[in-house]
């Protein structure tokens, strides 16, 4: 729809400009007497051919001839059109009026016109040159955005499913009872991440109960093991957020906050109010650990990307680590 407006709407500007560039001079100076020595409909058969020649160098010898290689032949061109003008009309006017005299006054009249529309169609055609630089550029970057998105979203279902499935051995090797209820939640969440997720906008209600779906399937594995605490105030809940932008740093906390650690605790926050989105995330690690450190940072890591392509200057990322906490604060401003 906004491609057939631009289809009609462009030629009936040029239509409406050149009508006033015509119409306003003539009736400006209407009934007022000019001794030019010109012809009446001089100046309407002169604007005519003007605007030809407008579009002639717009179209054709701006964009032909101005070049690194050509511009020397462009001006000589131009010369010579401005001096066909000239001579063309001077033979025109003595050829159908035999009386014509050429003074001063009309003779600037019939050269300088020429160099006021070929003047006007150079920055034209420089002005529009440069708004399609900038919608190419912009379209570009969309598309560069777009696949470096569409990357980071790929490498969320390998990275995901690699700790997913690190829970399922792990729960296999104690031969636990919860193996078959933990499964059968690995399912749903596959589903939503391979499904659901690929919507470019997603409920934040959606998120949520997804980011449930991962604790509960987390606490059936540790248990006890842990002290995890997860609070959630909910005003808005009709806003829409990136789908998966929150898990990989609850991910990051049971990852490094189990194992070798004393009395090991989880925190997470998360507030909606108006139309932002307060999430917190805290563990306490062991810094001896390094085992784990091979493959960390790779969720975190993406969702910075993702929050700078999606959410530039709304968002604030802030990550804490004094030795013995991690603490990861997001405040974004989501899209309602």
């Amino acid at each position: 729809m906004m491609h057939l407006r631009s289809k009609y709407i462009n030629p009936f500007i040029h239509v409406l400009v050149w009508a006033s560039v015509i119409a306003i001079p003539a009736l400006i100076f209407h009934n007022i007497p000019i001794a030019t020595g010109l012809p009446d409909y001089f100046f309407l058969i002169t604007n005519l051919y003007h605007i030809g020649l407008f579009y002639l160098n717009a179209y054709f010898l701006y964009p032909v001839l101005f070049t690194r290689r050509r511009w020397w032949i462009y001006i000589p061109v131009l010369a010579c059109i401005l001096a066909f003008s000239y001579y063309a009309k001077l033979f025109i006017l003595n050829w159908a009026f035999p009386g014509f005299i050429l003074t001063p006054f009309n003779n600037r009249i019939i050269f300088f016109p020429p160099i006021a529309f070929l003047l006007a169609s150079v920055i034209f055609r420089f002005i529009a040159d440069r708004i399609q630089f900038e919608r190419l550029e912009k379209e570009l970057k969309s598309e560069r955005l777009g696949s470096e998105l569409k990357f980071l979203r790929s490498q969320i279902s390998p990275h995901f499913l690699f700790n997913m499935m690190a829970n399922m051995v792990s729960l296999a090797r104690q031969k636990s009872d919860l193996l078959e209820s933990s499964l059968l939640k690995l399912s749903d969440l596959l589903r939503y991440m391979l499904y659901e997720s690929n919507k470019d906008r997603f409920l934040v209600s959606d998120e949520i109960m997804y980011l449930k779906s991962y604790i509960e399937l987390q606490q059936l594995r540790f248990g006890e093991d842990v002290d995890l605490l997860f609070e959630i105030q909910s005003g808005t809940v009709d806003c829409f957020i990136e789908p998966m932008l929150l898990v990989p740093f609850v991910e990051n906390a049971f990852k490094h906050g189990i194992g070798m650690v004393s009395n090991p605790f989880i925190k997470i926050m998360l507030e909606i109010k108006d139309r932002r989105l307060f999430f917190s995330v805290s563990n306490n690690y062991n810094k001896s650990n390094i085992s784990k450190d091979l493959n960390s940072g790779i969720g975190i890591i993406n969702v910075k990307n993702r929050l700078n392509l999606l959410y530039p200057g709304k968002n604030n990322l802030t990550i804490l680590d004094d030795g013995n906490t991690y603490t990861v604060n997001l405040n974004l401003e989501m899209i309602c």
